[in-house]
């Protein structure tokens, strides 16, 4: 029992010493991040003693406030007690060193310095700790020096050992050349951590990084043929400067130096694809499909792809023939012939339907194929949904309205709550728009505009107000039917029809709040003839003439898109994307021309 009594004060009182010390360690951190150096001083001064003299931290920090109180006899006097303990200690050297600096005696704070990479030796965490006192002081040639010191010292270490933390030295230097020297060297030396360097770079590097980078790898390779860590780098950096066509290269020379599977060409492929540039991304996976053969897991995920770049490739391009699209659907007959017609070729199908409606004008053909597809068992049931509402496009083309509602409807249906449901409703109220039926279709609009796809949303809300305007302005509802049954003809692609139509509204109705529509429907077909600079002229006529109308965002937008993407005029899709943010604020296009308006001053 007296024993008891006896340490229960004793550990009462360690306690509260404990308790004490931590309490005081944390208001000196205070003081001290505060610049009250002197309260800060007080308190590390105890916790410094109080440790023995033996707390790295509280030494540091207790030196640190001596210095800035410009203390500096006080400040040598616990420096030279540090060093009697620990004299092979490098980084003392180095506060002496800055001891003298700040007294402004640079030869003898260079003197220290200089002792403090004299005395390394072999121990590797002793020379980051000397390193990393260096670069605390901003002395990046110091640090770089105890590196290069340490890397010849250090017994049986590799010369290369301290590359990485060379390399970010060279960083912060802005020594590009010998920063990426170094990274290839780490690199070399340490493949697993290529994603770590692939980090660094993405945050940190300049085209002009990017360039050197590319540079010093073909050196390297050439020099180190043996080590795929640096081929594999090489066509990285090609990604990270979107040249898609030097990155296939390497992932080719990479697949057959490994024996792939062809896994690492068909991402190549896919992203080059997603970027548009379709040539490199065929060619990546016809390298798939000749050199894997039909056994490989990508082949017939290559051939698709293949299929749909070559369509993206004719119709994006905007210049093709009809032998380009005939040959196209021979290349997707030819696919349908190895692989037969059945749910796992259904996507391949509703491909080639909308080539022959929208392209090769073969709407009877496009029917067939997607109305004999729809009932194959066992369709994935979004793939068969997305065929349903294109079915329905293609009897709408044809004009039968009953065969069109029908298909929408169910698709509304089967997928009430899902973006492919609401699609389906879409084009359903817009069927109405285009039989006359406004109210109808206005009514759907109207609950359109709150759908989680934006696109729905924004193409909703102008149909709404669109209806909305002109059967307020009009006790006849005269004008905007013969505007609808326009657009419908449109959608069916006749043309000449359209016009006549188009025209007639103006005839019968001059002036008409409809006259800037009929200049954007207009726009709309000759686009659809590929006949782009009348289409440009309807547009800029609208945003001269109709500054305030509800088609003049509309109009700015897509004649931007055009000299952005087909007369290749980018200083004048860049003003065009600015006007929409300075005077078109509050537009459904705001967002998208905003990103476009930066990507384009940024290239230029």
């Amino acid at each position: 029992m007296k024993i008891v009594q006896l340490i229960a004060p004793t550990l009462l009182l360690l306690f509260f010493s404990i308790g004490a010390s931590a309490q005081n360690s944390r208001l000196a951190q205070e003081y001290f991040n505060n610049g009250e150096y002197e309260k800060a001083a007080s308190l590390y001064e105890k916790l410094y003693t109080s440790k023995g003299g033996n707390n790295t931290f509280y030494f540091s920090r207790y030196l640190g406030c001596l210095i800035e109180l410009e203390e500096y006899q006080k400040a040598e006097g616990i420096l030279k007690d540090q060093l009697k303990k620990h004299p092979n200690k490098y980084s003392l050297y180095v506060d002496y060193g800055n001891l003298y600096e700040r007294q402004f005696e640079q030869a003898k704070a260079d003197e220290y310095y200089q002792k403090a990479i004299n005395k390394i030796g072999n121990d590797p965490n002793a020379i980051r700790n000397l390193a990393n006192t260096f670069q605390n002081l901003t002395k990046y040639d110091l640090a770089i020096a105890a590196y290069e010191k340490g890397a010849k010292t250090v017994k049986n270490g590799s010369p290369n050992q301290f590359a990485y933390y060379l390399a970010e030295l060279y960083r912060r230097k802005g020594e590009q050349s010998k920063m990426v020297e170094q990274y290839l060297a780490y690199i070399g030396e340490n493949p697993n951590r290529i994603t770590t360097i692939q980090s660094i770079a993405q945050r940190y590097f300049s085209e002009e990084d990017f360039t050197e980078l590319q540079t010093q790898l073909y050196t390297t390779i050439q020099d180190d043929p043996d080590n795929g860590i640096y081929p594999e780098l090489l066509g990285w950096v090609f990604l990270q400067r979107k040249d898609y066509k030097g990155a296939m290269r390497q992932a080719k020379a990479l697949d057959r130096r490994m024996e792939e599977n062809g896994g690492r060409v068909f991402n190549i492929a896919r992203t080059a694809a997603q970027d548009k540039d379709y040539e490199t991304a065929i060619n990546g996976y016809d390298y798939i499909i000749e050199n894997k053969g039909s056994n490989s897991a990508f082949y017939i995920e290559a051939k698709q792809e293949s299929l749909k770049c070559q369509r993206r490739k004719l119709v994006e391009g905007y210049e093709y023939t009809q032998e380009d699209l005939k040959g196209l659907e021979a290349d997707y007959e030819s696919f349908l012939e190895e692989f037969g017609k059945s749910k796992l070729t259904a996507p391949i199908i509703l491909e080639l339907a909308q080539l022959e409606a929208v392209y090769i004008n073969d709407l009877d053909k496009a029917i067939g194929l997607l109305a004999e597809m729809i009932e194959y068992p066992r369709v994935n049931p979004q793939v068969l949904a997305r065929s349903k509402i294109t079915l329905a496009d293609f009897y709408l083309m044809k004009g039968e309205i009953w065969e069109s509602t029908l298909l929408y409807s169910q698709v509304d249906k089967a997928f009430k709550d899902d973006l492919l449901g609401q699609e389906a409703r879409y084009r359903n109220a817009r069927l109405s728009y285009f039989a006359g039926d406004f109210e109808w279709a206005q009514t759907q609009f109207s609950v359109l505009k709150a759908s989680t796809s934006k696109l729905i949303a924004n193409d909703a809300l102008d149909m709404s107000i669109f209806i909305m305007d002109n059967l307020a302005l009009d006790t006849t509802a005269v004008p905007l039917k013969m505007f609808s049954e326009a657009e419908l003809l449109v959608f069916q692609n006749k043309f000449e029809p359209a016009f006549v139509k188009l025209d007639s509204i103006r005839t019968q109705f001059p002036e008409h709040a409809l006259d800037d529509d009929i200049l954007y429907t207009k726009s709309e077909i000759y686009t659809k003839k590929r006949d782009y600079e009348k289409a440009a002229t309807m547009l800029e006529t609208i945003i001269e003439k109709y500054p305030d109308g509800i088609r003049a965002d509309n109009a700015i937008f897509k004649l931007a898109e055009m000299n952005e993407t087909h007369f290749e005029n980018l200083e004048k899709a860049t003003k065009l994307y600015e006007k929409i943010l300075f005077e078109y604020s509050g537009s459904t296009f705001a967002v998208e021309a905003r990103k476009r308006y930066r990507r384009l001053s940024e290239e230029s």
